[in-house]
């Protein structure tokens, strides 16, 4: 457990690094939404694309897994969005909250991390899930929200949930990359390296950016961030753990892989999202931040449990 931990310290120190470049100002909100720019279409794309294309279809597609992530990610859904109806909030903030419980950082974070430390087969388990995280609950989260306002589901709802997947990076560069598997095309050895060096970038640049954005959160209702952090943190990787080693069983390092992933803290596009919608902002704020601030230890945690799986 401790041997996990120092291995992921250098990566929550870069995340820190990060942070402190934002309180201090030497790197503005400007200047953060830039490097995330940059890491989001260049560096972490070029990433994916080059191990997708290393992928064949197969390689990536796993029925089980898909159905034990979704199923257990569903659970935690369904719990966050109980307790919010019990509170009497509005289906926006209702769909706002559920989306911090159950949606980690798995593009900024957990692809490169994760392939570091469990090994470069861990890619194709990551794309999934973060595959069935863009295209089933980012698309329910718009659907809730733009349906609450309007009074009924509409197929504009449609056309803005399939012109944010397809314009989306990550679900391009992992389409465009199992498609040239599919083809068969050797990856010539300059783009290869040329692929190489930009997704080289992706990991200290995405871990910055986490942390510089972090210092523009604000770490209100922590009650609320505490609870949905518990949610995220604890009881994510526990579903997930029973979705994918008891009811839909895949092999033990596919089920490392893919409970580790769900151990991540709340992804930042999170934010992004309540921001657009002018919904609950403040709370995704401190959820991000407390959730983020907690898997310091508890990612090292739930890693040093399943990584012997």
């Amino acid at each position: 457990m401790i041997e996990i931990f120092f291995k992921t310290v250098p990566f929550f120190a870069l995340i820190g690094l990060g942070y402190w470049a934002g309180r201090i100002r030497f790197f503005t909100e400007e200047a953060t939404a830039y490097l995330t720019k940059f890491v989001f279409y260049f560096a972490l794309s070029a990433m994916l694309f080059r191990f997708s294309a290393n992928l064949s279809f197969a390689d990536v597609w796993d029925t089980n897994l898909v159905s034990g992530y979704l199923l257990g990610t569903v659970a935690v859904y369904l719990i966050a969005t109980i307790v919010g109806m019990i509170r009497r909030l509005d289906v926006a903030t209702v769909a706002v909250e559920a989306q911090c419980a159950a949606i980690g950082n798995v593009g900024f974070l957990g692809i490169p991390m994760l392939a570091l430390l469990l090994g470069e087969a861990a890619i194709g388990v990551i794309m999934m899930a973060l595959a069935v995280d863009l295209i089933v609950f980012s698309s329910l989260i718009v659907i809730l929200i733009t349906g609450s306002r309007d009074g009924r589901f509409s197929l504009r709802i449609l056309r803005t949930i399939a012109l944010g997947l397809v314009k989306n990076p990550m679900i391009l560069a992992i389409t465009s990359g199992l498609l040239w598997s599919a083809l068969a095309i050797p990856i010539p050895t300059p783009m290869n390296d040329f692929l190489t060096i930009l997704g080289g970038a992706a990991t200290p640049g995405a871990l910055f950016a986490i942390g510089a954005s972090l210092a523009s959160k604000s770490a209100e209702r922590l009650v609320i961030a505490g609870w949905l952090s518990f949610c995220k943190l604890v009881l994510h990787p526990l579903f997930v753990a029973i979705g994918v080693i008891i009811l839909f069983p895949v092999d033990p390092y596919t089920a490392a892989v893919v409970i580790s992933a769900s151990a991540l803290p709340v992804a930042g596009n999170v934010y992004i999202l309540a921001q657009h919608y002018g919904v609950a902002s403040h709370r995704v704020s401190a959820a991000i931040l407390v959730s983020t601030a907690i898997s310091i230890v508890s990612v090292s945690f739930v890693i040093g449990l399943v990584a012997p799986l």
